[in-house]
């Protein structure tokens, strides 16, 4: 395929498509409220009112708004019609000959995607995720074929320099420092991997970029593989995601048909194939030693480095690792160029981020923001606040982050802000507390999550979240005593220092962030000491 033929594909397909589209979500959240349902009597509906010659049903991907759906959107008057029953579907496509169906109808200006920013998400809710010729119309695979014919690998790798695009896993390491690092490493054989293995509670971020739009993960894939010099990619996806993979491999499939992947891609010396590789559901495997491990078909346990992947990686090759929400930028950063994407966020945190916006709150769902944008905005503006009283805290970056308390709303969503407070951005988990939640509670259950992650390789993480999880028990049965508290923080910061990998380095943050914020729980909970001889007996 060369460009001429890219462009007769995406006239053909825009020439099909009928003047009116309706839209139904099909993502995993929608689909346990029975979408596919939805979908099957809204097309029925449209056979039945003799509307095929100006109407097309399409299942989509995730629209966001997942705590009101299933979401069916028309175009191209932006209608939305909100936590659709099957039987109301008819009544839907009767709107469309002047019936009406205002008890369903939502309002797309709703303060929950009034200031969203979409680029990762540019087509979710737009685009039919299982056909490649929807995601060609919308201009899919053009940057791919730009960044082929019309910059070297170099040039590919500064434009992503000078884009400041910081890794979405939760690291936020400058992207094209990394690509830059694996493009001048020694070797004939490198590798791509696309780290999917998202386990933090509370996040589905990266689920729903795979779910929605699958060919934008693989084309950013293969204009890292060119710009580092690689023939073959692995999307690295938890088994716990059957939708995103049947996804994936519908999607891998069409774009070696039409020559997008695979040998001399759009007729050029550039050969990339792309394999996925299915977890078992083990969180430690969101490392990437760990994951490059299981890849190769060991037990996903962390090693020690340097070396880093960048150097020896996947089989002792340089290997690039990035998540899925990363990978989904490429394509709109070759597309507008480094200045167009720089020009978004903050000074340090270009660009947006996903969050999955759960908890004690109204509005919930997916969110694309730009970096900057405060805490406060997104919980109170786009989240409607809490349902019955007020925020307590928010906690972010799952088990691996923090719980900021309300005081601090006024916080910048961005790397180095969070981490200044004690928490970190993560992948993009957001969860929203209120006045009723025990914050040593939380600490209590993101540590018996870590605890059972753990993969028992180095001593400080797998002992050490056990006896903090004991010790934090202990409080909760109003057993411990000031010792025990004290035992407790010195604990977290052994375990902080001395752990091999991110796991066990991050896992103290949700303890130590609430005994700052929240302290007055713990010692409210202290036994009160007892005494022997006139002085504190220790136990």
């Amino acid at each position: 395929m060369d460009l001429t033929e890219l462009i007769d594909v995406a006239e053909a397909h825009r020439a099909k498509q009928k003047n009116i589209r309706i839209h139904c979500c099909t993502s995993t959240g929608c689909r346990a409220a029975s979408a596919l349902e939805v979908l099957k009597n809204l097309k029925t509906a449209v056979e039945d009112e003799a509307l095929g010659e100006n109407v097309e049903v399409v299942g989509v991907g995730c629209m966001g708004f997942c705590g009101r759906g299933p979401l069916v959107q028309i175009d191209p008057d932006d209608a939305l019609y909100e936590e659709v029953k099957p039987e109301e579907a008819a009544s839907i496509i009767g709107s469309l000959k002047g019936g009406t169906a205002t008890a369903l109808k939502g309002d797309v200006q709703h303060p929950f995607f009034a200031r969203q920013v979409k680029i990762v998400r540019q087509h979710s809710g737009k685009v039919d995720p299982e056909s490649i010729e929807d995601y060609i119309a919308a201009g899919g695979y053009r940057s791919l074929y730009k960044a082929i014919y019309e910059l070297s690998p170099p040039e590919v790798v500064d434009e992503i320099t000078r884009s400041g695009l910081r890794g979405r896993g939760g690291g936020g390491y400058p992207t094209g420092l990394k690509w830059a690092t694996v493009a001048k490493m020694p070797g004939d054989q490198k590798y791509v991997i696309c780290n999917g293995d998202e386990g933090d509670p509370g996040a589905f971020m990266d689920r729903s970029v795979l779910e929605s739009d699958p060919h934008l993960v693989l084309e950013g894939m293969a204009i890292a593989g060119y710009a580092i010099g690689a023939n073959h990619g692995f999307i690295y996806v938890r088994a716990e995601y059957p939708l995103a993979i049947q996804r994936l491999q519908k999607a891998i499939q069409q774009a070696k048909k039409y020559g997008l992947l695979g040998s001399q891609i759009f007729e050029s010396p550039f050969d990339f194939k792309v394999d996925i590789r299915i977890g078992a559901g083990a969180f430690v495997c969101g490392e990437e030693t760990a994951l490059i491990q299981s890849i190769e078909g060991g037990r996903g346990n962390p090693r020690p480095r340097p070396p880093y992947p960048a150097q020896a990686g996947l089989w002792k090759c340089p290997t690039l690792i990035n998540n899925v929400e990363t990978f989904a930028n490429i394509s709109a950063i070759i597309r507008e160029g480094a200045d167009w994407y720089a020009g978004i966020g903050t000074e340090k945190s270009k660009g947006t981020k996903i969050f999955a916006l759960t908890g004690k709150i109204r509005n919930n769902g997916l969110i694309e923001v730009p970096m900057g944008i405060t805490l406060r905005e997104i919980v109170e503006e786009m989240g409607g606040g809490v349902p019955d009283g007020e925020v307590k805290a928010v906690q972010t970056g799952g088990p691996s982050g923090g719980c900021i308390p309300a005081s601090l709303l006024d916080t910048p969503v961005d790397y180095d802000s969070l981490v200044a407070i004690g928490s970190m951005m993560g992948s993009g988990g957001m969860v929203v507390m209120d006045q009723d939640t025990n914050m040593v509670e939380v600490a209590q259950f993101y540590m018996e999550f870590c605890r059972g992650e753990t993969c028992g390789k180095c001593i400080p993480c797998r002992t050490g979240t056990v006896q903090l999880y004991a010790l934090l028990t202990k409080l909760l049965k109003r057993q411990a005593t000031q010792a025990d508290l004290d035992k407790l923080e010195a604990l977290c910061h052994m375990v902080q220092e001395t752990s091999l990998c991110g796991l066990g380095m991050s896992a103290p943050n949700p303890i130590l962030s609430t005994l700052r914020y929240f302290n007055q729980e713990y010692t409210e909970l202290l036994q009160a000491p007892k005494y022997l001889n006139g002085k504190v007996a220790v136990e």
